[in-house]
């Protein structure tokens, strides 16, 4: 018989594996900030990349699994699942992708633009924007898993709008640079 997936083991074996891929993250930035400067700032820049794509993943999916866990009788064995899972993506994908997305996002603005342009402002508060998403996904997820069910699924729908929208707005602001 196979393990379940939602024993607290798998849980530990799914944050340790997330935790020696975030190590192995820093290392291969702390090693690429060592290399030549023009090298180091595309490394860093892809790897950027990589955190905000795997950042809006969990964004973007998130609130489909609150759709999903609104069918799920509370206190079942299935809403149990879909807490799980949410409490993973969170934990697991979402905040160590948003921090480093953060992080490498910042030292960017910092060494390549100093922190001028309006169009950077704007980015910086279209990810605060993000950010306050992400948070209140955790909130939700918080709260789904206490089996109390917060708004509805036509908002969840909705609500999986606004990081579409932000990173529309994120992407058009960096590409083109419109101020």
């Amino acid at each position: 018989m196979s393990e379940r997936q939602t024993d607290a083991r798998q849980g530990n074996k799914a944050a340790k594996r997330a935790l020696t891929a975030l190590m192995l993250f820093v290392l291969t930035g702390l090693f690429i900030y060592s290399a030549s400067s023009e090298q180091s700032y595309l490394w860093l820049k892809a790897l950027h990349v990589i955190a905000i794509i795997s950042w809006m993943a969990g964004l973007l999916y998130l609130p489909r699994l609150f759709i999903y866990h609104f069918d799920a009788p509370k206190g079942s064995e299935q809403a149990q699942t879909f807490s799980v899972m949410e409490r993973r993506l969170i934990n697991v994908i979402m905040r160590p992708a948003m921090a480093v997305s953060w992080i490498l996002g910042l030292y960017l603005a910092w060494s390549v633009y100093g922190f001028h342009g309006g169009w950077l402002h704007a980015k910086l508060a279209a990810v605060v924007c993000l950010t306050g998403a992400n948070e209140y996904l955790g909130i939700a997820s918080r709260s789904f898993a206490r089996g109390a069910y917060p708004r509805s699924p036509s908002f969840w729908r909705a609500f999986n709008e606004i990081p579409t929208v932000l990173m529309i707005v994120i992407v058009i602001l960096v590409i083109v640079k419109p101020f």
